[in-house]
């Protein structure tokens, strides 16, 4: 009988306790509706500030891309450098198996003097102006003999040419003096003469004596860098780090190999990153043009259809030679 009563006060308070949840969910429907207007407008008002900032950031990383790239390549240790290096040198090998000093000369003299010469212009210039020069003086004691004016004038295209003069002039009387007017053919000798530092004497004794050297130059000490066989920028401590990579018997012809890729390919300002033989073995690929037919487009010399920078060639290169440099215009 006393339970009778007591049902209906229950199901009254179930139903009051329903009616106050949904009075709760009303009341939190009008607040978020409330509050839609107000975020959206606060999200149009910060949407341009972050496309600003997602373009800024964006240009920001195009910037920085390489730097980004090479941070997460994985690290190599020194044994895989080593082999990737040697891999690289057999592929430029089978690239430019015609590989060769770019100066004209027929003996040790003729080298010398070429690459001094070669100081600051390119070995085009240098091989059109050499042929006048061994023609008046093709010998240590005539070049020593010779006026420092008329040898000034003979010069003159390769640039620097009074400063190039005392070298010649010095190392000529050098070598009629103290080596009997030859060329020595020991590194130790070669550098005490004027104007003559390690890069030329290792051109010289690689190429006129066949004792093996690396000609570290501005192409060869780039790509030494791009290649990740060091990260020196001064000449003597990039030849004694590829020194350590390379036997050898391989100085000389990698010095050519090397330059011959700087020069065709791998340039400086624009790498023809996407005609590159050896992109897959290189970790600064990307910091050039990637488009195969782009990059096509900025290959030189011989692997861009034009001459090379030899007037006299050797054997085996399947390019045109150099043309003679153009007389000069008579003054009307």
């Amino acid at each position: 009988m006393n339970a009778t009563p007591e049902k209906p006060a229950a199901a009254k308070k179930a139903v009051t306790k329903k009616a106050a949840a949904k009075k709760a969910v009303a009341k939190k429907a009008t607040a978020a509706a409330e509050q839609a207007p107000a975020k959206k407008t606060a999200a149009r008002k910060t949407a341009p500030a972050k496309k600003a900032t997602a373009e800024k950031t964006a240009k920001t990383a195009a910037g920085k891309a390489p730097a980004k790239k090479a941070a997460a390549r994985k690290p190599e240790s020194r044994v895989a450098m080593v082999r990737r290096a040697r891999r690289i040198n057999r592929e430029l090998a089978e690239l430019y198996p015609y590989a060769h000093p770019e100066l004209d000369f027929t003996n040790p003299f003729e080298l010398l003097v070429a690459t001094v010469l070669s100081a600051q212009t390119t070995d085009l210039r240098v091989n059109q102006t050499t042929p006048r020069l061994f023609a008046v003086c093709p010998t240590p004691e005539d070049m020593a003999a010779m006026p420092p004016e008329k040898l000034e004038e003979l010069i003159r295209p390769t640039g620097f040419f009074r400063a190039k003069t005392k070298s010649l002039l010095g190392l000529s009387a050098a070598l009629r003096d103290r080596f009997g007017g030859e060329v020595p053919g020991r590194l130790e000798d070669l550098v005490t003469l004027p104007g003559v530092g390690r890069k030329t004497a290792n051109v010289v004794l690689g190429n006129a004596f066949g004792v093996p050297g690396i000609t570290v130059d501005t192409h060869f000490g780039r790509l030494a860098r791009r290649f990740g066989w060091t990260t020196a920028e001064d000449a003597e401590k990039v030849e004694a780090d590829v020194a350590e990579i390379f036997p050898k018997s391989e100085w000389t012809m990698l010095s050519h190999r090397v330059v011959f890729h700087g020069r065709r390919v791998c340039h400086s300002r624009k790498p023809a990153c996407g005609a590159c033989a050896i992109a897959p073995l290189c970790p600064a690929y990307g910091e050039g043009e990637t488009d195969p037919e782009k990059a096509k487009k900025l290959l030189k010399y011989e692997l861009g259809g034009q001459p090379g920078q030899r007037l006299k060639p050797p054997a085996g290169y399947p390019g045109q030679p150099a043309p003679p440099m153009a007389p000069p215009v008579a003054a009307s």
